[in-house]
Order: C-alpha cells, then sequence, then structure tokens
C-alpha cells in the first residue's frame, strides 16, 4: 500500500524572503541594464537614508523639542502617505510581491500575510525608510535620555510596520484595477506632473516657509500625533515630555492599526490573486468609420495627409512618453511666465523659451515609434508628407496650449495689451525651433528603450545624439534674438503687429527647415528605421 507524503505549507517567512532574493539576483544575471538600475537603486535608497537620517537627527543636536514634534509628526505623516502613493505608481515592480503569482499555490492565507509582509520588509524602500528614521532615536536619546532613545525605536519599528502593511493592503485592494491599461496610463501622467512640477513646488515652499505660521503647524502636527500617520513616530518625545501615559494609548493606536490593515490585505488578497478580469469592454463599438475618424471626426481631408495626422495626433494623445512630454510643457510653460509676471518682469524673454520648449519633444520624432516606423516606408509616405503631417498633429495640441499660456499669463501679469505680442514671439520661437529640430530628428535619430516610462532614455550614442538638441535650443533662441530686439525697438507698436510678424516668421523658417528635412528623409528612410529600432 502506497503511502502519500503531504508537505506541510512553511510556518516561516524565510521561505518568501529568499525567494525575493532569488527573484532579484535572477532578474539581474546576464542583464546589464537591470544592474545599472539595481545599483542606480541602491545609491538612491542610501542617499534617501542618509538624508532622512541628518534631518530628523538635526533636533536633537540643537535641543529644539518644539522643532523635533514638528518634524517627527508631520514627516512620519508623509512618509505613510508616501508609501501609500508610491506603490500605486508602481504597482508589479517587486515580482514576488504580486499576490497574483500565489494563486496556483495551496497556501493558508494567513501564510501568505507573513510571508509577503517578511518579503516587504526586507526590500530596498523599507531598508532605506528605518535607516532614515533612525535620526529619530538619535534625536530622542539627545533630548530625553535612554528610555525616550527605546521607546522612540519601538516608534520608528511600528511606523514602518504600518507604512507596509498599508502599502500592502492598498495595491492589494486595487490589484485588479492596477494592472488595467488605462490604470497604468493614469500613473504615468500623474508621475509626469509630480515631475514637472518639482520646480514650482519648491519655490512654493521656499515662499511659504516665509510667511508660514509655525504655531499652526504646531497645532496640525500635535493632531496628526494622535492618529495612525504620526502616533508611533513620536512615542519617543512623549518619553521625553513626561508624557508616559500617552505611550500605551499610542501603542495601541499603532496596534489597532496594524490590525485593521493585515485584516483588509487578507480580506482583497483572494480577489488580488485571480488578477485582473477581462477588460473589453461591454458597451457597442463606435466604428470611427475612417482613419481619420481617430480624433477629429471627418474634419480632416480624406487623404493620406489627414490620415497620418489623425494617427499622430492620436499618439500624441494615447502614447505615454509623448504625452508626459506634452503635461511637462504644459506645467513649465505656465509656471515660467506667471513667476516672472507676478514679480513685475518682462515676459518677452521668457514668451520665447516657452516656445522653444515645444519643439524639445520632437528631436527624436522617430525614436517613439521605433521599427514601427516601417509602415510609413512600406507604404511609401514621401519625406514632406511625413514631416508635414507630425508637425500639423502636434502643432494641433502646441498652439492652444500657447494661446492659453499667454492670455493667462497677461492677465495675472494685468497686461492684457502685451498678449498678442507675446503671443507672436511664442509662435514665432515654436517655428524657429521646428525648423532646426525637423532635419536634426532625420540626422540623429536613435532608438529608445522598450519601456512606457515617460523618462527612458537610451544609452551611448543616443546620449552623444541627444547633446544635439542643446545645439538646436542654442539657434533657436540666438535667431529669436531680432524678433525680441524689434519689440524692443518698436514699443507700443508692436502690440499691433507682433502677432502676425510673429506667425510670418515662425512660418519662414518651418518651411525652410521642414523642406530641408523632408529632402533628407527621402534620402535617409532605410537608415533612420535601423537608427531607431532598438537592439541595432
Amino acid at each position: 500500500m502506497a503511502l502519500t507524503v503531504v508537505q506541510r505549507p512553511p510556518r516561516s517567512p524565510w521561505p518568501f524572503v529568499k525567494l525575493k532574493l532569488r527573484l532579484i539576483a535572477g532578474g539581474l544575471r546576464g542583464r546589464p541594464s537591470r544592474i545599472t538600475l539595481f545599483v542606480l537603486g541602491v545609491v538612491m535608497a542610501g542617499i534617501f537614508a542618509v538624508t532622512g537620517y541628518a534631518v530628523f537627527a538635526v533636533p536633537g543636536v540643537v535641543g529644539d523639542d518644539r522643532a523635533a514634534g514638528m518634524l517627527f509628526q508631520l514627516g512620519g505623516s508623509a512618509l505613510v502617505l508616501g508609501w501609500v502613493v508610491l506603490p500605486l505608481l508602481f504597482f508589479g515592480v517587486d515580482e514576488s510581491l504580486d499576490p497574483a503569482r500565489f494563486a496556483l499555490l495551496p497556501l493558508p492565507r494567513r501564510t501568505l500575510i507573513v510571508g509577503l509582509f517578511a518579503a516587504a520588509l526586507a526590500g530596498l524602500p523599507a531598508l532605506s525608510t528605518l535607516a532614515a528614521t533612525a535620526g529619530m532615536v538619535s534625536t530622542a536619546a539627545d533630548l530625553g535620555g535612554t528610555g525616550a532613545a527605546v521607546a522612540q525605536l519601538g516608534g520608528i519599528v511600528g511606523g514602518l510596520l504600518i507604512c507596509v502593511a498599508v502599502s500592502r493592503a492598498v495595491t492589494s485592494a486595487f490589484a485588479t484595477g492596477l494592472r488595467s491599461r488605462r490604470s497604468r496610463d493614469l500613473a504615468v501622467v500623474l508621475f509626469a506632473v509630480l515631475a514637472a512640477l518639482l520646480g514650482p513646488l519648491q519655490l512654493a515652499l521656499l515662499a511659504g516657509a516665509e510667511r508660514a505660521d509655525w504655531d499652526a503647524f504646531a497645532v496640525l502636527a500635535d493632531v496628526l500625533g494622535w492618529t495612525p500617520l504620526a502616533a508611533p513616530w513620536s512615542l519617543g518625545l512623549d518619553v521625553a515630555d513626561g508624557r508616559l501615559w500617552a505611550v500605551p494609548v499610542k501603542l495601541l493606536i499603532v496596534a489597532g492599526t496594524l490590525v485593521g490593515l493585515l485584516w483588509w490585505w487578507s480580506a482583497t488578497l483572494e480577489r488580488a490573486m485571480l488578477g485582473a478580469a477581462s477588460t473589453g469592454s461591454k458597451a457597442g463599438h463606435k466604428d470611427v468609420g475612417s482613419p481619420t475618424g481617430l480624433l477629429l471626426g471627418r474634419r480632416l481631408p480624406r487623404t493620406r495627409f489627414g490620415a497620418l495626422v489623425a494617427r499622430e495626433a492620436r499618439y500624441w494623445w494615447r502614447e505615454t512618453r509623448r504625452r508626459a512630454a506634452l503635461i511637462t510643457f504644459t506645467v513649465a510653460g505656465l509656471f515660467l511666465p506667471l513667476s516672472i509676471s507676478i514679480s513685475g518682469g518682462s515676459a518677452g524673454p521668457v514668451a520665447a523659451f516657452v516656445g522653444l520648449i515645444a519643439v524639445i519633444a520632437l528631436a527624436n520624432q522617430f525614436g517613439y515609434e521605433g521599427n514601427a516606423y516601417a509602415a510609413n516606408i512600406t507604404a511609401g509616405v514621401p519625406g514632406r508628407v511625413e514631416i508635414h503631417s507630425r508637425v500639423v498633429a502636434h502643432a494641433l495640441f502646441v498652439l492652444p496650449l500657447l494661446l492659453v499660456i499667454a492670455v493667462v499669463s497677461g492677465l495675472v501679469a494685468g497686461r492684457s495689451e502685451h498678449i498678442p505680442g507675446n503671443l507672436g514671439l511664442m509662435i514665432a520661437t515654436y517655428g524657429v525651433g521646428l525648423g532646426l529640430v525637423l532635419p536634426v530628428s532625420v540626422r540623429a535619430a536613435f532608438a529608445l528603450p522598450e519601456s512606457t516610462s515617460p523618462f527612458a532614455m537610451s544609452s551611448g550614442g543616443g546620449m552623444a545624439k541627444g547633446l544635439l538638441t542643446v545645439g538646436v535650443m542654442l539657434g533657436t533662441l540666438i535667431a529669436s534674438v531680432p524678433l525680441q530686439i524689434l519689440a524692443f525697438v518698436l514699443g507700443d507698436v508692436w502690440l499691433w503687429i507682433g502677432l502676425p510678424v510673429g506667425a510670418a516668421y515662425g512660418c519662414a523658417a518651418y518651411l525652410i527647415g521642414s523642406g530641408v528635412a523632408g529632402d533628407w528623409l527621402d534620402r535617409r528612410m532605410p537608415e533612420v528605421l535601423a537608427a531607431v529600432s532598438p537592439g541595432r
């Protein structure tokens, strides 16, 4: 009689940690690009850890317990919120933490929760967060001695457990939606907006710090200290201030929060393991009727040129890297004139710079498509038709944005009479930039990596060729100098003639550059295809 040996599921979380480490090692083996990204990740995690430790340790060095309270509770709350948001943007980066990969394994739910939780704690984000918050222990020791340091050490461990638990619970709850293409695109858009807002946010924070009401911040920090966002981070300071009764109360808040998050994670784990449901829409498919109906309906001519414009416009609206470029241009284009206008400066030079920013996205326009550009070569699209259709599709988005930027900056500055002249400078710079960047996009095309990341760039020869974009920017600024001098000399007259003169100047520059680029493309289509094909 044969005996069947049934192996029990592991009770220890260590196999999950080993699985995670093996997945990381296997993903790096023989892949220099991934090794480079991993090393960069380690460096960035180290920078975050060192910077965080230094920031949280400063109040202890200067002996300021009030600043320590605000920093610990506000900074700790920001850490918890960061652990909520970032996993939503980068869901699926860590393969060992995707519950769907364990769907076919006969593992109890409790074993999965404990194992995945331990694997998450063994990652770079958790370790760097723990190292960064260790500065709180140093401050607590300086302000309250050994007892405060021990309490703060328990606090940062509890805070880390809350961070990891809330990130896993959120990604598990929204797992099905986060796997959809639309959610991924939304995450890329939000990340592009955040990246474009880094400069404006820095200036806003500096301006706000000068007029900040620190008493209000202290009250807000004290309120957050009794919530799961900041309760664990303030344990050491409570001991240092003699509020020993607050420690067990906040520990109960931390424990209750952990239990609630783990219960939520457990309740949604089964749905996350099932994976994404069919994303096909049950609604009736709307027939566009023709290629030109992809975006603009039947307003475009039913010709090859109209079809190419509709296709390119659709790409600019749907493809993540192109859409991220438009978002970055919109944010930067609005922020620069507004900041200059509010400060009382002249928006003329900035208007020229805004027009320049708009054309940067076309410096490697063929690289967005990669080897898909072969379809245009096979169809025998003439070079000038190709160039004109791409520019028209790009202009459908850029020209309305230039109008909005000119109107908003003029109204905010209280100089509505300058709107036509500034718009003329923007259009002129945009046209000059097109005239210079289009030939460069043909002669210096390079392949982009096969990634949907809006910030993915090529290396090696692509980086060297990308330096030509800097030359285009300088050339565009130099070519727009005569118009700026003319605007300065004419004064009020420019307010009336600036728009038509700028439009004529930009159109002339564009026609010259597009003609050169179209002729070059007719002779270099195979070379362009080879240059933009990944792996060539």
